[in-house]
């Protein structure tokens, strides 16, 4: 299964939400890439296992279930989340990037790649528009714990 879209995070005709600077996101997208917990509900532990300046190896355990990923960074740009497959997780990959499509706007684009498949008949086809939801539902509350790192940092 396939499925990317878009959240907004600057929005120059939205003055109630205040806007963060790309370095204020890269900065929220390595705290998760450091330590998820905070942004997915349910982890227990985020050990990591090996890194170097691009790329990290993580063990992230919910409960009984262990889930190893590895986590590419392209600074300033995107983060990559490459989940292994095992007989307890689909595996797959999510990449976040940046964007500014027009000036003063900026957007968080998330790009699911999973070995979950959108054929099916019935109850598949729910359970994948479930998945998508979900997967939206988490990428907003990403940006949403973002948008707390930024304001705790903020001079007030």
């Amino acid at each position: 299964m396939n499925f990317e879209h878009l959240l907004v995070v600057n929005d120059p005709d939205n003055p109630l939400v205040s806007p963060l600077t790309r370095e204020e996101l890269w900065f929220g997208l390595l705290c998760r890439a450091e330590d998820s917990r905070p942004f997915l509900p349910g982890l227990e532990a985020c050990t990591i296992l090996s890194r170097t300046d691009t790329e990290l190896v993580r063990e992230l355990r919910f409960g009984n279930a262990l889930i190893r990923d590895r986590v590419t960074l392209q600074p300033m740009e995107w983060v990559r989340f490459d989940t292994e497959r095992t007989a307890a997780h689909a595996g797959g990959s999510l990449t976040i990037g940046i964007e500014e499509p027009v000036r003063d706007t900026m957007v968080l684009r998330f790009q699911y790649r999973t070995t979950l498949t959108e054929q099916g008949i019935g109850d598949d086809v729910a359970y994948v528009e479930y998945i998508k939801s979900a997967y939206h539902q988490s990428d907003v509350d990403t940006l949403r714990v973002i948008r707390m790192i930024a304001e705790s940092g903020r001079v007030q």
